[in-house]
């Protein structure tokens, strides 16, 4: 169980630490403007926070530059024009009015073709494609995850997709539960391989501790080049937290 966190400023900078029943430290700067959080044991101190944050300072400000650099699409109408990403690919929407029912079709490899009911408004067009995504992305997880936890000698896990702010993925060890992030849906398809991957592994090891990183390398060696493709992709309009 957490315990509820607070902010501390270590050279400028807000953090928002929270303390957990865990062995180690764990720093993480988040989208969309490198806010930084550290999830620390019960007993460690603010003043041993503050040292963590001090002596990774270099890497923090490197991480916060990344996400203000970083290109983000601006907020979505759904309207004949506009440009959508499909694992890595971006297409044009043509919205066609007058469909029985709403749905998507590819066509052409460059334009996305968006079904709906005359006079559509743009919360219906939005719930018809993102139930596209959403039907999509479990299309391509399905057997991913499937192929994977046969790779880990492990029963096929509990999973779903819902849309998060600061995750690609999320694993409960103890329900034996992953959630993946809708999000992936616009990355290359080897985005969510390795973030399947990623938190299968952690049904091994629960912190990101050297072992973590070990089991990773073994079973997808390339996993450090996945992940800097999938956090240099756009990033989607979200009202963050």
């Amino acid at each position: 169980m957490n315990i509820e966190g607070h902010k501390i400023t270590v050279g400028g900078i807000d953090v928002e630490v929270v303390r957990k029943p865990i062995k180690n430290l764990h720093l993480g700067v988040y989208p969309p403007n490198g806010r930084v959080r550290v999830a620390a044991p019960v007993g460690v101190s603010d003043e041993a926070v503050r040292l963590a944050v001090v002596t990774r300072m270099g890497w923090i400000k490197r991480q916060q530059s990344k996400f203000g650099t970083q290109p983000r699409q601006t907020e979505r109408s759904y309207v004949s024009g506009e440009s959508h990403f499909f694992f890595g690919q971006r297409y044009r929407l043509n919205v066609v009015s007058g469909a029985p029912a709403g749905r998507v079709h590819i066509r052409s490899g460059q334009t996305l073709d968006l079904y709906v009911r005359s006079g559509s408004d743009q919360a219906t067009r939005e719930r018809v494609f993102q139930d596209w995504y959403r039907g999509e992305l479990r299309n391509r997880a399905t057997p991913l995850m499937a192929t994977w936890a046969k790779a880990f000698d492990i029963d096929l896990p509990w999973w779903g997709i819902k849309r998060m702010k600061t995750k690609w993925g999320t694993c409960n060890i103890e329900a034996k539960r992953v959630w993946l992030n809708l999000e992936l849906v616009k990355k290359p398809p080897l985005c969510l391989e390795y973030v399947i991957v990623h938190e299968l592994v952690h049904f091994f090891e629960r912190n990101h501790s050297d072992r973590f990183v070990a089991l990773l390398d073994q079973k997808l060696p390339q996993w450090r080049l996945i992940r800097d493709e999938l956090n240099a992709a756009p990033l989607s309009h979200e009202e963050w937290s």
